[in-house]
């Protein structure tokens, strides 16, 4: 059985490795919490405003001095809507509200999250194989 194979199921690491981040080192991991406490209060204040929409939270965000890019460069942030979502219970795709963004602090580090009628989130990690800041939804 390989290690993290959740019961058992073969080759789930290799199917599963583009949801795992990189590694940060420890200074940068610090300078995404420094970051991630910038942003933290712009995403309760955007949530408790029902501001969850794109646009408002690309604003928010790029009012902390963030650039809007590819988010390859450190200092850039990406901010997009959740995406479509095929529900079995719907005959055609559902998008919900909400906004999702990702902001490269460093080469190796990234601050992600999400702002929705649910509430916020906020995350710190090392970029994504695939995707880079944005943390993978699905599989391929």
């Amino acid at each position: 059985m390989e290690a993290d194979s959740h019961d058992g199921a073969p080759h789930y690491r290799e199917n599963n490795g583009f949801k795992v981040p990189r590694e940060m080192p420890p200074d940068s991991e610090e300078a995404a919490r420094k970051e991630a406490a910038r942003i933290e209060p712009v995403l309760k204040r955007l949530y408790k405003d029902h501001a969850w929409n794109p646009d408002r939270v690309r604003t928010a965000l790029l009012g902390l001095g963030y650039r809007t890019g590819d988010g390859l460069q450190p200092g850039t942030l990406i901010v997009s809507g959740m995406g479509e979502r095929h529900i079995l219970t719907q005959t055609a795709p559902v998008t919900p509200e909400g906004a999702l963004f990702a902001l490269r602090v460093r080469k190796d580090a990234c601050v992600h999250g999400a702002v929705k009628p649910s509430g916020s989130q906020l995350e710190v990690s090392g970029p994504f194989l695939e995707t880079g800041c944005f943390e993978p939804r699905g599989g391929h």
